[in-house]
This record gives structure tokens, C-alpha cells and sequence, in this order.
């Protein structure tokens, strides 16, 4: 993916309130939405907060070389 592809992300320009205190739209409108569709959402959203460098993601190492006795 394009560093280009999603916005930068302005951390101060959003707020953090409980469920009772939420728009109501703004829930009816992410309850409308399938499961699906609310993850790939949280996905981009965890993509534009933490960054996507495609070039770094690797296999972790699962194997592990051992001396025989």
C-alpha cells in the first residue's frame, strides 16, 4: 500500500465519550453496518493511527535449531 494512501490522522481533533453519552446516529449508523464491514473499518483506522509499511511485515520465526546429544 501507498504511505499516501490514507490520511494522516489529527489525534487532536476527536474526543472520547461513553456509549451513553454517544450521537445516536453515529451508533445506529455502525450498527447498520455488517461485521464485516465494522472490522475492515477498525482495520484502516488501526492502519492510519499505527502506520502500514508493507515492506516490514515477515514471518515470525517458528523454528529453532537444536544440538542432538
Amino acid at each position: 500500500m501507498d504511505e499516501n494512501q490514507f490520511p494522516k490522522m489529527d489525534k487532536s481533533a476527536f474526543s472520547v465519550v461513553s456509549l451513553e453519552e454517544a450521537d445516536n446516529d453515529e451508533m445506529e449508523y455502525w450498527l447498520s453496518k455488517t461485521p464485516y464491514e465494522r472490522l475492515d473499518a477498525l482495520e484502516t483506522l488501526r492502519q492510519i493511527f499505527y502506520g502500514y509499511d508493507p515492506t516490514t511485515i515477515r514471518f515470525q520465526r517458528v523454528l529453532e535449531i537444536t544440538e542432538r546429544v
